[in-house]
């Protein structure tokens, strides 16, 4: 994985945490639930760009 798609996906699980948190400190569920779905996303790809690497070596 190289490390511009790595450090891409940290600031996208980041603001992903971010989004939950805001979401559940004002009480919009909406919010919340976008951060969330923001960090499941983050989390595929990096498990996506692990699989690739595993097929190149």
């Amino acid at each position: 994985m190289s490390a511009t798609d790595k450090a891409k996906n940290k600031a996208e699980d980041l603001a992903g945490k971010a989004k939950e948190k805001l979401g559940r400190a004002t009480g919009d569920k909406d919010r919340e639930n976008e951060g969330k779905a923001d960090q499941v996303k983050s989390n595929l790809k990096d498990a996506g760009e692990k699989v690739k690497d595993a097929f190149r070596d």
